[in-house]
């Protein structure tokens, strides 16, 4: 759904939005299609195990505009972390983090440089 300030989000037991804008929707669906594509491996971790992710040295992916749903770039991977179905249906399980590790430059950044 689309909230009336832009916000992008899940409407479940309760409001969960996203993303800030349907354009950082649309770019995180492209970052997790452009990461799949050149990651070395893919990691999904579910529940209580996204919370042994350590994200020292990562900073946030800008472009995706999260809120509930973020994604981090780090040295040599990307973390995308979900969790605006679990917010929006209280469903702390729910929550997902997808590691995409063994990315070069092109991998991270996508021809992006750090200005945007």
């Amino acid at each position: 759904m689309i909230s009336p300030s832009g916000e992008f989000g899940i409407q479940g037991d309760e409001w969960a939005p996203l993303h800030a804008t349907i354009e950082g929707w649309v770019e995180s669906l492209a970052l997790a299609h452009h990461a799949s594509m050149w990651a070395r491996q893919v990691t999904k971790l579910v529940g209580d195990d996204v919370d042994g992710i350590d994200l020292n040295g990562y900073a946030p992916v800008r472009e995706v505009m999260g809120l509930a749903d973020t994604w981090w770039r780090g040295p040599d991977s990307l973390v995308a972390l979900y969790s605006g179905e679990a917010t929006s249906f209280d469903f702390p399980r729910g929550r997902i983090a997808v590691v995409y590790s063994g990315l070069d430059e092109w991998g991270l950044r996508g021809g992006v440089d750090d200005d945007g």
